[in-house]
């Protein structure tokens, strides 16, 4: 009996974090009442109050569900060497995972388009920054290792290009989000991530491949 009343509580919790990320990504999550996702959901506000804290609770408990593209990413890289080609290849299964998994697609969507950091947000603004700055300081990382092997003078500090490259893909992402049909993501980002580092005088590496593309 404690056994189905745990599974039957889980299965609640559930079902309001689907009708959230469905009516989040809808009409956004400022918008979103908890009575609208308990609704949504088949259960009382009680119950939602029962398993989160307040409407911030079930957005962060919405996003771990999942792992975003770039959050991804850092996740893979942590603890491997510092290169351009770790980065690049990080990069591109973030984009893959952006065009595979309708989930990831439609929380990031969420997280990046239909969220305001109001006072009682600051929790999930907080939590964009932690992954932001990760990225931001693996890539950092990855360019000065490059530019001590090649001997290379940066043309900006290594801070200010990492944050250029994060702005580059996750800005990619946006846009491609807007219109999925209006160009092939990680074909784009891969022609645009090594235009960017050609920029910063780093040799950019073979053109993509059709695997390379899918």
């Amino acid at each position: 009996m404690v056994r189905r009343t745990k599974e039957e509580a889980q299965e609640t919790r559930n079902r309001l974090l689907d009708a959230a990320e469905l009516l989040f990504q809808a009409q956004g999550v400022s918008q979103t009442s908890l009575q609208q996702i308990a609704h949504q959901a088949g259960a009382t506000r009680g119950a939602i109050y029962w398993h989160f804290k307040d409407k911030a609770a079930l957005f962060n408990a919405m996003m771990e569900r999942v792992k975003l593209p770039m959050e991804a990413a850092v996740q893979e890289a942590a603890g491997a060497d510092a290169s351009i080609d770790g980065v690049e290849l990080m990069m591109v299964e973030a984009l893959k995972l952006m065009t595979r998994d309708p989930q990831v697609r439609r929380v990031f969507d969420i997280a990046t388009h239909k969220v305001e950091y109001t006072h009682d947000m600051a929790s999930v603004q907080q939590r964009h920054l932690v992954a932001r700055n990760a990225c931001v300081v693996d890539f950092e990382r990855a360019m000065l290792a490059e530019a001590r092997r090649t001997r290379r003078r940066m043309p900006i500090p290594a801070a200010a290009a990492a944050h250029g490259l994060h702005a580059l893909i996750s800005g990619l992402i946006q846009n491609w989000l807007l219109d999925p049909d209006e160009f092939d993501l990680v074909a784009t980002g891969r022609r645009a991530f090594r235009v960017y580092l050609s920029g910063l005088g780093f040799a950019g590496g073979p053109e993509p491949t059709s695997a390379d593309q899918r």
